[in-house]
C-alpha cells in the first residue's frame, strides 16, 4: 500500500507536471521533475518506496531511454509488492517505449507479461490496448 501523503505528492506534482507541460513552461516542468525524482530516490528501498512514484517518475521522463530505466525499477517494485494493477500498467508503458526505440522482441515480451497480470484487473481499456498492441506487434 502507498504511504497516503507520499501518494497525495506524487499525484500533485503529476499534475503540476502536466499543467507545465500544457504551458510549454520547461522551466516549471524541470522543477517539478526535480521534486519528483528526488521523492523517488530518497523513498528508494524504504517503506515508503512503491511502484506508483517510480512509474510516475517514467511517464514524465523525456528520454525514452532513460524512461524505459525508470518504468523497469517501477516494474521491479510492483513485482515485489505483487500489484497486478501495476504490473499490466507499467509492463505496457514500458512497451510501447520499446515500440519507438525499435526493440521489438523486448516490447512483447512486456506485452505478453502484461497480458497475464491484466487477467486480474478491472481496467477493461488497459485489457484492450494490451491485446491491440500485442496483436499488431505479432502480426507485423
Amino acid at each position: 500500500m502507498v504511504n497516503t501523503k507520499i501518494y497525495k505528492s506524487v499525484y500533485q506534482l503529476s499534475e503540476k507536471l502536466m499543467q507545465a507541460a500544457t504551458d510549454e513552461n520547461k522551466e516549471i516542468f524541470d522543477l517539478h521533475f526535480a521534486v519528483l525524482k528526488a521523492i523517488c530516490i530518497d523513498n528508494e528501498n524504504t517503506n515508503k518506496d512503491h511502484p506508483e512514484q517510480w512509474e510516475t517518475l517514467a511517464d514524465f521522463t523525456e528520454d525514452l531511454e532513460e524512461a524505459v530505466v525508470a518504468y523497469e525499477k517501477a516494474l521491479q517494485k510492483a513485482i515485489a509488492v505483487n500489484s497486478k494493477d501495476h504490473l499490466s500498467s507499467i509492463a505496457f508503458s514500458m512497451a510501447t517505449l520499446q515500440v519507438e526505440l525499435g526493440q521489438k522482441e523486448a516490447a512483447i515480451k512486456n506485452l505478453q507479461d502484461a497480458k497475464i497480470s491484466a487477467n486480474k484487473i478491472e481496467d477493461k481499456d488497459l485489457k484492450v490496448e494490451i491485446d491491440d498492441l500485442l496483436e499488431s506487434l505479432l502480426g507485423s
